[in-house]
C-alpha cells in the first residue's frame, strides 16, 4: 500500500512532533519507536508503564436476541461460561480448523434492551480488520443480530506496566484494584469522557485495554502521559510492542498463527471450548485426538546468531521447520525465538539448529513461555 493512500491515526501529528519513527503497518502509518529506543520503551513497560496507540485495530459490536449463539457459534471460547464485564481470549476459525483471527471478546450490559439480555464487543486485529467484519456478518445471516464495525469511531489505547493500575486509578472513578485480570468496567476519565476499560493486554504486563469515543483521542493520551510523567511513563511504539508480546509467546497473527495453523498446533487449546459447537469444532476435534503433527516451540541460541521469522529450523541434519518470531529479548538478556517443529522432536532440551546467514547456529528448545511478570510469578506460588 502507497503511503499516500495509508491511514492514520487522530495522534499521528502528536507522535511526528514527538520524534516518532513513523512506519507502514497493517495499512497505517504508525511509530515503530521513539527518541530513547525499543530497548528504553521495552524496559520502561516492564519496570513502570508504557502508552500505547493500538488504534489501528478492529472493534465489533454483537447485539440482539442471538448474540451470544452467535458470538458462541463464531468463536471457539465458551461464552456461555462468562459473567457480564468478564473478557476472554478466543479465535475465530475456518472450518478446516485455520485461524481467521484472534481476538478478545467482551460480555456487557446492553443498557439499550429491556429483556436484560447482554451484548459483546470483540477487539480484532487492524490486518485483518476487512475480512474480520466481513467473515462475521457473513455468518449472522441465520441468527437475530446485528454486526457493527465501530473501528472508526471508537478510539483504543493501551497502558501496560505494573504503575498502570495505581496511575489508572487517579483518573477513574471506579476502584481497579478489585477488578482481576480478563474483567472490564465502565466509568468515566478526566471526568466526562466515557471509557471501556478491559484489563487485559498483550504485554504480558498487568495492565489495561482503554475504548472510548475517537474525538478524545488526543486528551486521553496526554492526560495519562501527564499523569504518569513522575512514575516514568512514556510512549511506546511498534517495535517494544513485538518484544513485549514476544517474552510472554502472545502469538501474533502471520506468525504463530494463520490460516493453515489451527489453535492446537498453536497450543493454544485453552482458549478452544470443545463441550459447544463453533466453526471448524470438528476438524479441531479430529486433530486434538489424533495429536498435531507440527506444534510451537521456544528455543534458545547456544551459538551466537539473532533467529529471524521464516529462518529454517534442523535437527539431524534435515530441515524440519521454520521460525515464527525470533529476537533479542531484552528482559531475559538472551537470544531466543518460537518455531514450529514436528511434534516427536519437541521435548524440551532437544538440540537443534537455526540456518543464521546461510550457517547452522546451535539452538535447543526450552520452556514457554521466556518471562512472566511479577504479578503471574506471585500467583503461581
Amino acid at each position: 500500500m502507497s503511503e499516500s493512500v495509508m491511514k492514520r491515526t487522530h495522534l499521528y501529528q502528536w507522535h511526528v512532533d514527538h520524534g516518532a519513527r513513523m512506519v507502514p503497518f497493517a495499512g497505517w502509518e504508525m511509530p515503530v519507536q521513539y527518541p530513547t529506543g525499543p530497548i528504553e520503551e521495552h524496559h520502561t513497560t516492564r519496570q513502570a508503564a508504557g502508552l500505547f496507540d493500538i488504534d489501528h485495530m478492529a472493534q465489533v459490536d454483537v447485539r440482539g436476541p442471538d448474540a451470544e449463539t452467535f458470538v458462541n457459534w463464531l468463536i471457539t471460547y465458551d461464552v456461555r461460561h462468562m459473567k457480564t464485564f468478564e473478557a476472554h481470549y478466543a479465535l475465530m476459525c475456518y472450518a478446516d480448523g485455520g485461524v481467521v483471527d484472534d481476538l478478545f471478546v467482551y460480555k456487557l450490559p446492553d443498557r439499550s434492551d429491556e429483556t436484560g439480555r447482554p451484548y459483546f464487543f470483540l477487539a480484532l486485529n487492524a490486518s485483518n480488520r476487512e475480512k474480520d467484519v466481513a467473515w462475521a456478518k457473513a455468518h449472522a445471516s441465520e441468527f437475530d443480530v446485528a454486526v457493527r464495525d465501530l473501528s472508526d469511531e471508537t478510539y483504543m489505547l493501551a497502558f501496560q506496566g505494573p504503575k498502570a493500575p495505581e496511575i489508572l486509578n487517579r483518573l477513574t472513578h471506579v476502584n481497579l484494584d478489585e477488578g482481576p485480570r480478563f474483567t472490564a468496567s465502565t466509568d468515566t476519565i478526566f471526568e466526562d469522557v466515557p471509557v471501556l476499560l478491559g484489563r487485559t493486554g498483550y504485554t504480558g504486563e498487568d495492565g489495561f485495554e482503554l475504548f472510548f469515543p475517537a474525538e478524545h483521542a488526543l486528551e486521553v493520551w496526554e492526560g495519562i502521559l501527564g499523569a504518569g510523567q513522575a512514575e516514568g511513563v512514556k510512549p511506546i511504539g511498534l517495535a517494544a510492542r513485538d518484544s513485549l508480546r514476544f517474552e510472554p509467546c502472545m502469538p501474533l497473527y502471520g506468525h504463530e498463527i494463520a490460516a493453515d495453523i489451527t489453535p492446537l498446533e498453536a497450543r493454544l487449546g485453552f482458549a478452544v471450548s470443545f463441550d459447544k459447537d463453533f466453526i471448524g469444532r470438528d476438524a479441531l476435534l479430529k486433530q486434538k485426538l489424533e495429536k498435531p503433527d507440527y506444534v510451537l516451540i521456544g528455543f534458545e541460541m547456544l551459538d551466537k546468531g539473532v533467529p529471524r521469522h521464516g529462518y529454517e529450523v534442523i535437527h539431524d541434519d534435515f530441515g524440519v521447520g521454520e521460525v515464527t518470531t525470533g529476537m533479542f529479548s531484552p528482559t531475559t538478556g538472551r537470544y531466543l525465538g518460537l518455531a514450529y517443529v514436528p511434534r516427536d522432536i519437541s521435548a524440551l532440551d532437544t538440540e537443534i539448529e537455526i540456518f543464521v546467514r546461510n550457517k547452522p547456529k546451535k539452538a535447543k528448545i526450552i520452556k514457554r513461555p521466556f518471562y512472566l511478570p511479577a504479578y503471574r510469578r506471585a500467583s503461581s506460588e
